[in-house]
């Protein structure tokens, strides 16, 4: 089958879609199918378009055994701008559906989602060239942006309520991450049968255990340090505050540090209020190359998740993975009913405690402190799990079944 790929971001950008779909991609055209890509020119890393592809409307290039075609988009200067965020989707929406009408015959459109506005562009494509299109949801919009106060405006919530509810009705299926988001697409009336769970995975040959004491540990002077450490955009909806406040609680442990690694929204007002705070165990460093992931998480003794109050039903953080994938143990502040505290209960990784607690979280990270075998054991049990159920060989199989599965009903049609 000939499957086209609609993607805002894909490598060799660092962002958590780019990487899972380049993933998914390789190991679809490993089981059989051809996968042809339309993405947007890199540009998430130094937010703005990458020096080798500025000035081009459309550049052709070969990943693997995949055709990947970039288009234009334009790339605000803040990623904090409402306006200048919805340009940026708006104009990916509009190339990327100019070079799908231009790039020749395919049997079925996968289009993951962030933005909203991809499955739109699947729809519009889907129906000038007859074929299905299957809308996987990687994060709930515009459930999210409401609950983080980013869209407030009652006028433009309706609209992308109605925008979510068409593209749910027009997609042949539709696949979601966990049971938590099946649950709220139910709850909105889209009907059972096309909902399929259909989670994030690792490549367990690349995010594998390495030793602690590494070249990483090195290069930043942690060597005899117990590192707790949070890697991933540094944005609203992680509450980072919480990690502040959880190190001036336990600046009583002279050889811990708190270390956040990544770049984001919030960054710079956190720097400022962790400097503001007088702290001396929290460490800022910028976004790794990805080929540093394993290397970067196995440096750590512990790797934290904090989300918001109310956010974790709507958000399961792919991080999850890779920190179970390199074998160390997991604190995630999140709410009880999330598929993030199912599946941290189910496999023995780690602690869970309630968001945005920051004395709770101190007390987790004193406790696995205090008890490093047990943190192993964690690490050991997160590592066994995550390559049982969570890889990318058995989430492409089934990709592929659904795939072949809309095609023969819409043949059947």
């Amino acid at each position: 089958m000939r499957i086209l790929m609609l993607s805002t971001y894909f490598r060799p950008e660092s962002a958590t879609n780019a990487i899972l779909m380049t993933l998914l991609g390789e190991e679809l055209t490993r089981q059989g199918h051809e996968v042809v890509v339309i993405t947007g020119m890199p540009h998430y890393d130094q937010n703005r378009i990458w020096p080798a592809y500025r000035g081009k409307l459309w550049t052709r290039e070969q990943i693997g055994s995949m055709r990947v075609h970039r288009v234009y988009l334009y790339v605000p200067s803040k990623k904090t701008s409402f306006w200048g965020r919805l340009l940026n989707y708006l104009s990916f929406n509009l190339t990327s559906g100019i070079a799908g009408l231009l790039i020749g015959r395919f049997d079925a459109i996968l289009a993951p989602s962030p933005p909203l506005t991809n499955g739109i562009t699947a729809w519009a494509l889907s129906r000038i060239k007859g074929v299905p299109f299957i809308y996987n949801v990687q994060d709930i919009y515009p459930d999210v942006a409401v609950r983080l106060g980013v869209l407030k405006n009652r006028t433009a919530i309706r609209f992308f309520e109605w925008m979510e509810r068409f593209v749910y009705r027009k997609a042949a299926a539709v696949s979601v991450i966990s049971d938590c988001f099946k649950a709220n697409l139910l709850r909105k009336g889209v009907p059972e049968q096309k909902v399929e769970v259909i989670p994030n995975f690792i490549d367990q040959s690349f995010v594998r255990p390495l030793p602690r004491q590494n070249a990483f540990r090195t290069e930043h002077g942690l060597e005899d340090k117990f590192v707790a450490l949070f890697a991933g955009n540094v944005g609203l909806s992680q509450g980072l505050e919480t990690l502040l406040e959880a190190a001036l609680c336990l600046q009583n442990l002279p050889d811990l540090r708190i270390l956040i690694v990544g770049d984001g929204a919030s960054k710079e007002a956190l720097v400022n209020r962790a400097k503001t705070m007088g702290l001396h165990n929290v460490i800022f460093l910028p976004l790794q190359p990805y080929e540093r992931v394993p290397e970067l998480y196995s440096a750590a003794d512990v790797g934290l998740i904090p989300l918001r109050k109310g956010l974790t039903e709507d958000s399961v953080p792919s991080k999850l993975f890779t920190i179970m994938g390199v074998g160390r143990p997991v604190i995630a502040g999140v709410d009880p009913e999330s598929d993030t505290h199912r599946v941290i209960q189910r496999a023995g990784c780690g602690l869970c405690i309630p968001p945005e607690d920051a004395k709770a979280l101190a007390s987790a990270l004193q406790a696995l402190y205090e008890n490093r075998p047990l943190a192993d054991e964690m690490g050991r049990a997160g590592r066994d799990y995550v390559v049982q159920h969570f890889t990318c060989h058995e989430v492409a199989r089934r990709y592929g079944a659904l795939f072949e599965r809309v095609q023969s009903q819409r043949s059947a049609h």
